[in-house]
């Protein structure tokens, strides 16, 4: 299992835009991944799901992966969140 601590970067947060390129990178991986902020947990595969966490600039983010995938999904996800 790989777990990742992020920071959002994104001035407005993660809204309908970003979101959905995150969905976009996260769609395609095989393994599961949890995104958690303040304790709510959210699947990053969902956009629903993600939006609903409220993701805000510069909150504190715990992403765990884990699958076959696990280390080529983190790398792409990092990139996301370094991003802005």
């Amino acid at each position: 299992m790989k777990k990742i601590t992020a920071t959002c970067l994104y001035k407005e947060g993660i809204h309908a835009r970003p979101a959905s390129e995150l969905v976009r990178i996260c769609q395609p991986v095989k393994s599961d991944i949890i995104i958690r902020k303040d304790g709510a947990e959210g699947n990053p595969k969902s956009i629903l799901s993600l939006m609903s966490l409220g993701i805000s600039y510069n909150d504190s983010l715990t992403i765990e992966i884990s699958g076959a995938d696990e280390a080529e999904a983190a790398s792409s996800i990092e990139a996301f969140f370094k991003q802005s």
